[in-house]
């Protein structure tokens, strides 16, 4: 072999590597009350926690940032939200606002009643970063927001939807009136783009309402395989054409978390198998613009199925 096509050949395979490495997806991951106030009343476990969520890979954490057990701490105790989140920047991770709880039934406020709740949720949220350092702020807020979990679902679906982008828009309202670059984004599940609602005068699928509305969207892609009519490609097909022909991301939901329908979770797989699945995905998205990256559901429940495995929480 000449010393021309040794070398050729080698630097073939270092832009091979190069580019293996710059298509790495980020990572988020969805982190829920009562971890997410542990991680804040606890810094030595803030800090084995971070150190776990370098190790994965992840470099943007959902926070989540609303009332727990009677506490509020955002507004009664803003400062540790401040350390943690400066704590986290400095390690390099992005934090993300979680707002939407099951226990505070958030679903209901899609409802008219519940519009002056809902939006004091996200305005505390803007009023802590408005007084806080710029680095201890919120870089973006996840909503988890989920009418269809109301008793009213199957009979007013339409009517719920609609109701969910005129939040939205209001949500987006409010940041604009607070002039803060935070990004807003939902958590949907990957049905919607098959419901059709009238909204701001159009007629089209719920989901891409809420991709206009939105700085973007993170669809609850629960399968655990990538291909074939019912994976991971197949069910975010639409939203992520429509978010490449509206110029804005589309983020990929996986679950972890125990389901009695198995292939909603990668639960009863092992971390090697998941991280093919994705990386099939991955192979398909990582050109598309639309492709914002992968979200995991959730912090405990990774944990918990990756110590199973034998991986341990910490170094």
């Amino acid at each position: 072999m000449s010393f021309v096509t040794s070398t050729a050949r080698w630097l073939l395979l270092l832009c091979m590597m190069a580019w293996t490495a710059t298509a790495h997806a980020q990572r988020a991951i969805w982190m829920w009350e009562e971890d997410s106030y542990a991680m804040l009343e606890r810094p030595q476990l803030a800090s084995e926690n971070i150190r776990f969520l370098k190790r994965q890979g992840i470099s943007i954490l959902y926070l989540y940032a609303d009332a727990h057990e009677g506490r509020l701490w955002l507004t009664q105790q803003p400062g540790l939200y401040a350390r943690l989140i400066q704590q986290l920047h400095s390690e390099g991770i992005e934090v993300h606002a979680l707002l939407g709880s099951w226990p505070l039934h958030t679903e209901r406020y899609v409802l008219p009643e519940d519009r002056a709740v809902a939006l004091a949720m996200l305005q505390r949220v803007l009023d802590y970063n408005a007084q806080a350092q710029p680095s201890a702020r919120f870089d973006g807020v996840n909503l988890d927001i989920e009418p269809h979990v109301l008793d009213s679902w199957s009979s007013k679906r339409e009517e719920l939807l609609t109701q969910f982008v005129d939040l939205g828009s209001a949500f987006m309202a409010l940041k604009r009136r607070a002039n803060q670059p935070i990004r807003i984004g939902p958590a949907i599940p990957f049905w919607l783009d098959g419901i059709s609602i009238r909204w701001g005068g159009k007629t089209k699928p719920a989901s891409e309402h809420l991709q206009d509305v939105f700085d973007h969207v993170v669809l609850m892609d629960y399968r655990d395989r990538a291909e074939g009519p019912d994976g991971i490609l197949s069910h975010a097909r639409n939203e992520i054409a429509y978010g490449r022909q509206i110029g804005k991301p589309v983020w990929l939901g996986i679950e972890t978390a125990p389901n009695e329908i198995r292939k909603v979770s990668f639960h009863h797989l092992r971390e090697a198998d998941m991280e093919r699945e994705l990386a099939l995905a991955q192979r398909t998205l990582a050109h598309d613009p639309a492709f914002g990256g992968w979200v995991i559901h959730h912090f405990s429940s990774y944990r918990r199925w990756l110590a199973r495995q034998g991986v341990p929480a910490t170094d």
